[in-house]
């Protein structure tokens, strides 16, 4: 990448694809899949689907992290209910570590106050994402999940150019706009030559706890299509669970009972 890159690969002419610009990981660690959680847009739950598919992979035996690259809205620590600052040796920063042995670092570790605004450049931030990886003494880790900030912006574009991304999942919700934010999302990935796992569709439907049946809150899923056009599977479609939900604000994700999220672990878990 050029010290001139605007950051803009949709007006770029070169072919930062082709080169291989990844940073090694701390000296310590050893990371076996690096997966990125993305979503085109804000609001769809992907720290969610994030939180809770890192628990299922865990409770699977898998040696787990999470690196909260969300940088400018954090939400990973309270999910697991850690509010401690982030320590350290001379060999790096020490991760926070679960109740279930989930690793995980995110910007909340290091700033004094949780609720600190982060007012700063894209490059700037997509930096900071750049130290999680080198910085920070992982170990052993089987799979660590990358929670993405919305859109294809700077951090981004640094993930997909400076770690070893194995794959990408994309989360959505089923909305009109869908077809087009799921695109983007999915043609950055390629544009990067990063595989797309596939499509994970959250809020998909609420199931009666009375009777059972199926509602379509956010409408009828289009994401069959969507995904047949664009040539990749779809994961999974998850229902909208209000006990989730209040885990996750509990800082008790990993108390959560998540059928459904076990499944998808166990696909990618293959």
């Amino acid at each position: 990448m050029s010290e001139n890159c605007t950051h803009d690969c949709s007006s770029c002419s070169a072919d930062c694809s082709s080169r291989d610009m990844r940073v090694p990981a701390n000296a310590m660690s050893s990371i076996k899949r690096v997966i990125a959680v993305v979503s085109g847009k804000g609001g769809v739950g992907k720290s969610t689907v994030t939180a809770s598919l890192a628990v299922a992979m865990a409770k699977k035996g898998r040696k787990v992290a999470i690196l909260d690259a969300d940088i400018t809205g954090p939400s990973i620590p309270t999910a697991f209910g850690i509010h401690q600052k982030a320590t350290g040796t001379d060999a790096g920063i020490d991760p926070a570590v679960t109740a279930g042995g989930i690793k995980l670092m995110s910007l909340n570790l290091l700033t004094a106050n949780e609720t600190d605004p982060v007012i700063w450049r894209g490059p700037v931030i997509a930096g900071v994402v750049t130290q999680f990886w080198q910085e920070v003494v992982w170990g052993d880790v089987d799979y660590m999940f990358v929670d993405m900030p919305p859109g294809t912006g700077d951090v981004p574009l640094t993930v997909f150019q400076s770690l070893p991304v194995d794959g990408v999942i994309v989360v959505t919700s089923p909305q009109d706009l869908v077809s087009m934010i799921v695109t983007k999302a999915v043609n950055m990935a390629k544009m990067m030559d990063i595989p797309v796992l596939g499509l994970v569709e959250n809020y998909s439907y609420f199931q009666c706890p009375d009777c059972g049946k199926r509602h379509a809150i956010f409408g009828e899923s289009h994401l069959d299509q969507v995904a047949a056009e664009l040539e990749v599977p779809v994961l999974a479609k998850l229902p909208i669970d209000p006990a989730l939900a209040a885990a996750f604000d509990a800082g008790q994700i990993e108390s959560a009972s998540t059928n459904y999220m076990e499944e998808l672990a166990a696909r990618l878990d293959g």
